[in-house]
């Protein structure tokens, strides 16, 4: 390594959606700094970030920071970019006492939009927010959108139909950003071509019930797939259809016609998917206007705090159909 080149570390925790929307600030850090870029997360998101080109050394941690502050001391780092900015975060900046640069949480602006229906948000993506944080460093967003890198030469899963298919990602960590398995099974029956399910453990018998409803022309793959996996599902769909989850923002990171489905949160909170300036904006978003509870969180709820969920209950499937229907632009 040459003597004088700038050593940067890079610190998002958690999750795969936000660790995904880091990648153009890590790719720009890295081409237009020259320098070494770190990066400090959860073990449970390393698969994220092991492949990408632009990272030159990644930490990780299960329980507790304490698993990696020696090793942290040692690089000597010349600065902390915090893109996650809570109490752990903070711990690692005040232990390196290193010149830092953080991203604006909103948090503020967030709590008016939730609690008093009042949008003082500014209309930018949280990635243009990230990239703010580093423009002090000489960081411009290069229009490029967001990265998602697979391992060589990875398989397309044997279970995954021949020809076209729909990647139907049906998962989300809150239950208020889930559509209700039966409008799910209706939505794959109205699609003509075959339909790919996606997502985890929890998801596995919603996936079986809407494949049993709708028809063989159904493949329900949740809690098969490992992340890797799913993501080469999405980058060798048609189109994707996705809730507000990281399975939308990688599918954003493949260029796909993404049809994003919103509940409890709404797109104004600024983590729709993102193409960069260079793409095109190849996204629809199926959402209730006008509720006067949305949004109810900025992260969504295990139930509907109403009763009445009509922020998923009132979504048209029809209108989700036509458009999953519609051939290529």
């Amino acid at each position: 390594m040459n003597q004088h080149q700038k050593k940067i570390l890079v610190i998002r925790f958690s999750s795969i959606g936000d660790i995904v929307l880091t990648s153009p600030a890590i790719r720009c850090l890295r081409q237009q700094t020259g320098a070494q870029v770190h990066f400090l997360t959860k073990q449970a998101f390393l698969p994220l970030l092991e492949e990408s080109p632009w990272i030159d050394k990644i930490f990780t941690i299960q329980r507790s920071l304490g698993e990696v502050l020696p090793a942290l001391k040692k690089e000597n780092y010349d600065c902390l970019l915090d893109l996650h900015v809570n109490l752990r975060s903070l711990r690692v900046r005040l232990a390196l006492r290193c010149k830092t640069y953080a991203f604006h949480k909103l948090n503020l602006e967030k709590w008016l939009l939730v609690q008093l229906k009042i949008n003082r948000l500014p209309d930018k993506h949280v990635v243009d927010r990230y990239l703010a944080a580093a423009a002090p460093l000489g960081v411009r967003n290069d229009g490029k959108g967001l990265e998602y890198f697979l391992p060589e030469a990875m398989p397309l899963p044997a279970q995954i139909p021949p020809g076209p298919y729909i990647a139907f990602a049906i998962g989300a960590a809150h239950g208020t950003k889930r559509l209700p398995r039966e409008k799910i099974a209706a939505i794959c029956s109205g699609i003509k071509c075959p339909v790919v399910l996606l997502g985890g453990a929890k998801e596995q018998q919603d996936g079986a019930f809407a494949a049993a409803t709708a028809g063989p022309h159904v493949s329900n793959c949740c809690g098969q797939l490992n992340l890797h996996e799913s993501a080469i599902v999405l980058r060798n769909a048609w189109k994707v259809i996705a809730h507000d989850t990281g399975m939308m923002h990688i599918a954003a990171a493949f260029k796909k016609e993404i049809l994003s489905i919103w509940g409890s949160t709404v797109p104004a909170l600024g983590m729709y998917p993102y193409f960069g300036k260079d793409s095109d904006n190849r996204s629809k978003i199926f959402e209730v206007n006008g509720l006067p509870c949305r949004p109810c969180s900025k992260i969504g709820f295990e139930k509907c705090p109403q009763g009445h969920f009509r922020c998923m209950r009132d979504i048209r499937d029809a209108d989700i159909i036509r458009h999953a229907n519609q051939p290529e632009a």
